[in-house]
């Protein structure tokens, strides 16, 4: 008897045969579990002003909203930045508040795609200590701005070198570096694609944001006035396959809860067709809602919209 009818008739007589998850579902791909975490910018205002207080972000995510992953905000802790001690601290809190730490969000650190060398490498550098306090906190990555040279071809050139340089240290860390589209050059979904694989580290991915896709304007959100916009669907389809992390950026809703800027079904619909199973970020910037009110508009919203995509 052959080896595989002998395994067969084996599994018979046990009255067990046992069939393979997609033999069952037709070739279907397995449904994903949702995922949802809380962007620390959603609160800005509340943490800006001192009404919330940074340290406690993990509890607020958690007690607050039910919201068991978080993605801090560096400009948040500048002060602490390169305090082990404080990082501890705060990975402590997270664990013990039942939260997983995701990534670091890092801003006016310098322009890693400068074409001036010095203000480069200077800019490369001063991302280290960010690496350092994700992996003490127990994040995943840090999340970067691609700016720099307005020239596309020089840009490219020297962002490359930059990321490289990054990915390098933050490789040996156990970090990964994501860039998010966040206006001007960065906000080029295609640009960003071909950056990425030319530089060809497994530790660089994206933060696709579904709203920053203004390319005529720095940090790139498109709610407002915006000379020149990419598209935001193809900027998402194009960022989606180095995807780390995905940013559910919202704004205005209308009467039925849904999002007046964006179509969030098809957001979601592009999120669950690709092979990205991360967590998708809250991060509210609305001004018709308090914080508080959006963040909870939004959560409810990707909910309901999961279970139609999934």
């Amino acid at each position: 008897m052959k080896r595989r009818d002998f395994l067969i008739a084996s599994a018979t007589t046990a009255g067990v045969i046992t069939l393979s998850p997609l033999l069952i579902t037709g070739c279907q791909k397995p449904k994903k579990t949702l995922k949802i975490s809380l962007a620390q910018w959603s609160l800005h205002r509340a943490f800006e002003n001192g009404d919330l207080h940074p340290r406690d972000f993990a509890n607020i995510s958690m007690d607050t909203y039910g919201i068991d992953a978080v993605e801090y905000v560096g400009s948040f802790y500048n002060t602490y930045a390169e305090n082990l001690q404080f990082w501890t601290f705060m990975q402590r809190r997270a664990e013990n508040a039942g939260v997983q730490s995701l990534l670091i969000m890092v801003d006016d650190e310098g322009d890693i795609g400068s074409a001036d060398d010095l203000t480069r490498n200077t800019a490369v550098e001063n991302h280290y200590k960010w690496v350092d306090a994700a992996k003490v906190l127990g994040c995943h990555s840090i999340r970067v701005n691609a700016f720099g040279a307005s020239d596309r071809t020089t840009f490219k050139n020297a962002i490359v070198d930059g990321m490289g340089k990054l990915t390098d240290y933050a490789a040996g860390e156990g970090i990964n570096v994501l860039i998010e589209n966040h206006g001007l050059l960065s906000s080029d979904g295609q640009l960003i694609a071909e950056i990425i694989q030319q530089v060809g580290k497994p530790n660089l991915g994206t933060l696709p944001d579904f709203g920053n896709w203004c390319t005529s304007a720095k940090w790139g959100g498109t709610e407002g006035e915006c000379d020149e916009t990419y598209d935001i669907y193809k900027g998402v389809a194009d960022l989606l396959p180095y995807a780390k992390g995905v940013s559910a950026k919202s704004y205005d809703f209308d009467e039925k809860g849904d999002q007046i800027k964006i179509d969030y079904y098809k957001m979601l619909k592009m999120v669950r067709n690709s092979d990205y199973d991360g967590h998708i970020g809250i991060e509210y910037e609305g001004q018709s809602l308090s914080e508080h009110d959006g963040i909870l508009a939004t959560k409810a919203l990707i909910e309901k919209i999961w279970l139609k995509v999934n």
